[in-house]
């Protein structure tokens, strides 16, 4: 309904329709970092007059290994330099890696906005932690969801063939379900999204890699069959609830036996969203004390401004920089 034409690129399908798709023309292009290179690298976009850049989930994407690839493409011929460019960075974490990517790509005298704890848990997100046992997991599962109805929920698990064998699981019985991971071809993983978003299937499970960058509005409830190994990991996967001022809830089956080493950190995770602790969880993080693994927040939640060297805990902004990081020249691919 508005003069602005958007066109996206992303691989798992065919150029050929994207290509042709870019050939019209665009005033916003959005696409995965290698399928952009490609079609740049072909020829079929010009960067000369490129004025916003915009890197969306650059923690993720650093987290993917795309870290080359986004060099690579900010350093495209034709492409604008940083000060002769708006470029926007946005990430739910602000460790050092991003504070030198930020520094490559940023104006020098870039703004750094923290909203909320950088890193921290929404306070929107209602957080509870079910103690269990491996093999007590799947039981738990299906109490919980025939108690959600028809409301939306992300049921997240660490391997692919646990996804396909959990929602087989829900499925047979009868609770609609589908799932999404990283050996499904784009048009199932589409097919999956289209049936979670129109409530035809109102349980979704995945894998942690096949759900990020995805924007799935309206999720009421976020489950974490299996934890994550790290804390950053687990801060990503509850914020798929709770979003634009709404409520959700998130729901952790804990292992003591597996999940130990990120007992700390959940803890603290917790505390700072103002939520409480149960006490076990106290227990299992004092017992695994001497346990070298222990995956800390990064530097409280990486919410801190290397260039002024301070910490944001609340909203802040940052708009003058002392001298900014310099790129590493073996980073550049």
């Amino acid at each position: 309904g508005t003069c602005v034409r958007p066109v996206v690129v992303y691989g798992g399908v065919s150029t050929g329709h994207q290509i042709r798709d870019l050939e019209k023309g665009c005033n916003v292009l959005c696409g995965t970092p290698g399928r952009l290179l490609d079609v740049i690298g072909k020829g079929k976009v010009g960067l000369s007059k490129l004025r916003y850049l915009v890197l969306d989930e650059a923690d993720r994407m650093l987290d993917m290994g795309f870290e080359p690839d986004m060099r690579r493409l900010v350093g495209s011929p034709g492409m604008p330099n940083k000060e002769n460019r708006q470029t926007l960075m946005f990430s739910a974490t602000y460790p050092e890696d991003i504070q030198r990517m930020a520094a490559d790509f940023l104006k020098t005298d870039y703004i750094f906005l923290a909203v909320g704890v950088v890193g921290g848990a929404c306070t929107d997100v209602e957080q509870t932690f079910i103690k269990v046992t491996k093999y007590s997991k799947r039981d738990q599962l299906l109490d919980l969801l025939k108690t959600t109805g028809t409301e939306r929920t992300m049921v997240f698990v660490e391997t692919k063939r646990q996804a396909d064998f959990i929602a087989t699981f829900l499925c047979q019985e009868k609770l609609p379900t589908t799932s999404i991971h990283g050996d499904r071809e784009q048009r199932e993983r589409e097919q999956a999204l289209k049936d979670f978003r129109s409530g035809k299937s109102p349980v979704l499970v995945a894998t942690s890699v096949a759900a990020r960058g995805l924007d799935i509005p309206d999720v009421q409830h976020v489950v974490n069959f299996d934890l994550p190994s790290n804390i950053d990991e687990y801060v990503h996967r509850i914020g798929r609830t709770g979003r634009c001022g709404n409520t959700g809830r998130a729901v952790s089956f804990f292992d003591p036996d597996v999940d130990g080493q990120l007992a700390r950190s959940l803890i603290t995770v917790l505390s700072k969203a103002q939520q409480g602790v149960p006490t076990w969880l106290e227990e299992s993080a004092f017992n695994d004390h001497g346990n070298t693994s222990f995956n800390p927040p990064r530097r409280d939640f990486g919410a801190t401004d290397s260039r002024k060297g301070r910490a944001f805990p609340d909203n802040s902004v940052v708009t003058q920089p002392n001298d900014p990081a310099v790129a590493d020249d073996d980073e550049w691919e």
